[in-house]
């Protein structure tokens, strides 16, 4: 026949089926049931039962030889599929078995995409669409073109960060270190040969990726008690290949703790979560958000770090795929591309391996990852922490900020007993009121500030604006 092709068979005594993501039963024929099968092509493919009840019983169809001439050619023209069409026979009852394959180009009903889910047919727009789309013509999101963009919005300095990088993991020849600002794009694929930028080319090295991806932020939280208890804050917004560090420092300097040890004569001080696996983590959210959604969210607790970012996991992946060996499925796969030769993350799915073995080899829990809110959620133990908080480990220097903008000496007692003498006098102050009585700089009052409070001597009360403190333990 012209769109497909068709036989009898017979069965008998056959147990019923049951609906799976390619299987689907309607006791009749109707042409919008079209839709069901532009959902089986866009997805994995699939079988539309005709005649059968919800349950997989036969029922039989009584216009069964006419569907067996028709739907072949209807099915081809108005979706452009070869569709197998089998006429089947159950204790004298007709029914067809109407079959397509998952289709390599993106299919429409009418105008629109439909995508078959588990038992439920979805009709895709927006973001989905866009990534559907994007996903059946081999490309990601990032590699959408920016027309308006030119090389002066690219910041050279993020360029030869990412070079320096490279080369020192050997995934790019140092020959390569003094090229042109669009050689080297053109080398990553994050330009075209009419020199129109991607979206990955702005992102990674963009000297203001907020004017392309208002979403593009890493924000990072201190809590206490509750998610209204707002300690302090900060927004990591910075060409991507750089925020890693960025994230890493603005950890070291205010939110975790760095418990000093001694290996010989040398000090140590590195922080309480291991920074190998920590990193892997931070760049593993980086890499795989979805761009088209909201900023990535860490929040800092006394005993755990949770750290989410939009964006759930390829089709057909489950948290338990990626603990096992797994191919690699990156969203964003020229800002994966770029993170790998940066020697940032490892390529073949073997990230999470590396976390693992970042937090074994300290005999450390191993973090707990999950889908949720439309979204990967990492939680971190924070053990050590946890340990110091509960005084059997010394707090001294790893409660300290060394030093101000000025050079002051900061992080002693007695700074900290002058914090409380004002809250004291004025429960009502701010955190930049207390950095200029005591001249110090905003980022040191504010780990003062978070380390009173993890230690118990002061609490914040209400809301960052309209709140105030409130001294607990007096100097």
């Amino acid at each position: 026949m012209d769109g497909g092709k068709f036989v009898v068979l017979q069965f008998a005594n056959i147990a019923p089926m049951k609906e799976t993501q390619n299987i689907e039963f309607k006791r009749q024929w109707r042409d919008d049931f079209l839709a069901e099968l532009c959902g089986f092509a866009n997805a994995q493919g699939g079988t539309l039962y005709i005649g059968m009840d919800d349950k997989g019983n036969v029922v039989g169809i009584e216009n069964a030889k006419q569907l067996l001439e028709k739907l072949p050619n209807l099915i081809n023209q108005t979706m452009g599929l070869l569709a197998s069409v089998n006429l089947m026979e159950e204790e004298g009852k007709e029914y067809l078995s109407v079959s397509v394959s998952a289709a390599e180009q993106p299919v429409s009903y009418r105008g629109k995409y439909y995508y078959r889910s588990g038992t439920t047919l979805q009709e895709m727009n927006g973001n989905a669409l866009q990534s559907f789309l994007l996903r059946k013509m081999n490309l990601s999101w990032d590699a959408i073109i920016q027309p308006n963009a030119t090389i002066e919005d690219i910041d050279r300095e993020a360029v030869d960060y990412f070079m320096r990088h490279a080369i020192e993991a050997e995934r790019i020849d140092p020959e390569t270190r003094n090229d042109s600002t669009e050689k080297i794009l053109r080398n990553l694929k994050l330009i075209d040969d009419q020199g129109h930028l991607t979206m990955a080319a702005l992102l990674l090295f963009g000297k203001d990726i907020e004017r392309w991806n208002m979403s593009a932020i890493f924000r990072i939280g201190r809590f206490q008690v509750s998610r209204d208890n707002l300690i302090i804050q900060d927004n990591i917004i910075c060409p991507l290949i750089m925020m890693p560090d960025r994230v890493i420092s603005a950890l070291r300097g205010k939110y975790l703790v760095s418990p000093i040890h001694y290996e010989g004569l040398f000090r140590k001080e590195p922080l309480e979560i291991p920074e190998d696996g920590l990193r892997e983590i931070i760049c593993n959210a980086i890499v795989h958000k979805d761009y088209t959604g909201t900023f990535i969210q860490m929040r800092v607790w006394d005993d755990r770090i949770e750290l989410w970012n939009i964006g759930t996991l390829p089709e057909g992946f489950t948290v338990e795929t990626l603990m096992d060996e797994h191919d690699s499925r990156p969203r964003n796969m020229l800002i994966a591309k770029v993170f790998y030769l940066a020697g940032f993350i490892e390529s073949w799915g073997r990230g999470y391996e590396k976390i693992r073995k970042a937090f074994e080899s300290e005999k450390l829990q191993f973090p707990k990852f999950e889908q949720v809110r439309g979204g990967m959620l990492a939680t971190i133990p924070r053990e050590r922490f946890v340990t110091i908080n509960n005084g059997t480990l010394q707090k001294s220097d790893q409660e300290t900020e060394s030093g101000t903008e000025s050079g002051t000496e900061s992080g002693t007692e007695n700074t900290k007993d002058k914090i409380i003498q004002l809250i004291l006098s004025n429960p009502q102050i701010t955190s930049r009121a207390i950095a200029k009585e005591l001249d110090m700089a905003l980022s040191g009052i504010a780990k003062h500030l978070h380390n009173l409070q993890a230690t118990g001597r002061i609490r914040r009360v209400g809301p960052q604006k309209g709140g105030h403190w409130e001294v607990i333990e007096k100097p």
